[in-house]
This record gives C-alpha cells, sequence and structure tokens, in this order.
C-alpha cells in the first residue's frame, strides 16, 4: 500500500467513489450524491477539470475528470487516458 502523498491535506477534499476500493458502496448518503464525513478522498491538486485525488482507505491515486468548468480538448483526453480516439 501507498504512503500517502505530502499534499495529502484534510482541508483540500472530494467526494468521488475510489475506483480501486469503492468503500462508499452501500452507504446511503454516497447513494444519494450527498457530502459524506466518511468516503471522501484528498484532493492532490487539480488543473481545470482534471482532478488528482488519494483515497485515504486504501491510499490509490487516480485522476478524474468532472467535465465541469475548464475541460480538457479531445485530444488531451486521449492522451491522458480519458476517452476514446
Amino acid at each position: 500500500m501507498l504512503p500517502l502523498d505530502p499534499q495529502a491535506d484534510t482541508g483540500r477534499r472530494a467526494w468521488v467513489a475510489c475506483p480501486k476500493c469503492d468503500d462508499s458502496r452501500g452507504c446511503e448518503t454516497c447513494e444519494q450524491r450527498r457530502t459524506c464525513s466518511d468516503h471522501w478522498r484528498y484532493l492532490l491538486s487539480n488543473n481545470g477539470s482534471l482532478l488528482h485525488l488519494q483515497c485515504p482507505s486504501c491510499t490509490h491515486i487516480w485522476t478524474h475528470e468532472t467535465g465541469f468548468g475548464a475541460t480538457r480538448s479531445r485530444w488531451e483526453r486521449i492522451i491522458n487516458g480519458l476517452g476514446r480516439p
């Protein structure tokens, strides 16, 4: 298991399902898409709508495209493995 990233700060959080451990499955609050006090992720950094996250439960690190705000171009999504050619 990876250690927590040095950028991990409880003051910068996001509520996105972890693709590795899916620890929020079955949580009534998360299923209603509300802010849950148990199943949040560290928001390590962001670049426009691209979030860099770490799960505090399993320490998995991943990138998530929100699709909100300044989104990536189709080509940038393909390069970053977030879209299809």
